[in-house]
């Protein structure tokens, strides 16, 4: 759209019509300025939800990964009645400049009780539990076959051992490399509600 101005005649004549077309270029423009400005909000707000940590807007900090463990009996001993399976879970503690770290848990009391911290050092932890009845016989080993119902194909830092009426838990950071190339470290191991509990992490 294209105004032309031509002023004739006298001053105030030309002052008058000069007054009256910007009063028309004035409302002509002014529905297109209100139809654009909550456009500009909204590319603000796509603005400032892009400068954002991916973290953040993801969630992923305040959601469980769920680790389903295998239980494979020994060749030897076939018909002892062995659990199907544990369950675990872990999650991502939020965001903390130059470092990250993952707590988690192992449901333990399913198949045992007096479950206790037996041994750790700076690469790993194990607790041990006794078998119920129900499986005191089995003999028995497994880790980490799925995570959150896909294949899990990585290396098995959560294992457990179930002989001799005992299950033994283990959370092994032999091999976890974080990526500056450190060794993962466990920074807390433990129980809570009787089941192990523990937190590990590295440097991002």
């Amino acid at each position: 759209m294209v105004w032309g101005l031509t002023i004739l005649g006298d001053r105030p004549s030309g002052i008058a019509a000069l007054t009256t077309v910007a009063g028309d270029i004035s409302s002509a423009i002014e529905p297109m300025l209100t139809k654009e400005r909550p456009r500009m909000k909204l590319n603000l707000a796509g603005a400032l939800l892009g400068s954002l940590p991916i973290c953040l807007l993801s969630g992923t900090a305040a959601l469980a990964n769920t680790m389903d463990l295998s239980v494979l009996p020994l060749l030897s001993s076939p018909q002892a009645r062995c659990p199907e399976g544990l369950t675990a879970h872990e999650t991502l503690r939020p965001y903390a400049e130059g470092s990250f770290s993952t707590e988690g848990m192992v449901k333990l009391r399913d198949i045992a009780t007096d479950i206790r911290l037996s041994q750790s050092d700076q690469f790993s932890a194990t607790w041990v539990g006794t078998l119920k009845p129900e499986y005191r016989n089995c003999q028995a080993s497994g880790g980490m076959v799925s995570v959150d119902d896909a294949a899990y194909e990585g290396n098995s830092y959560i294992r457990i051992q179930l002989i001799n009426g005992q299950v033994k838990a283990i959370l092994d950071m032999t091999g976890m490399r974080d990526p500056n190339g450190f060794t993962t470290v466990i920074l807390f191991k433990g129980l809570r509600d009787g089941n192990p509990r523990w937190t590990w992490g590295g440097s991002d």
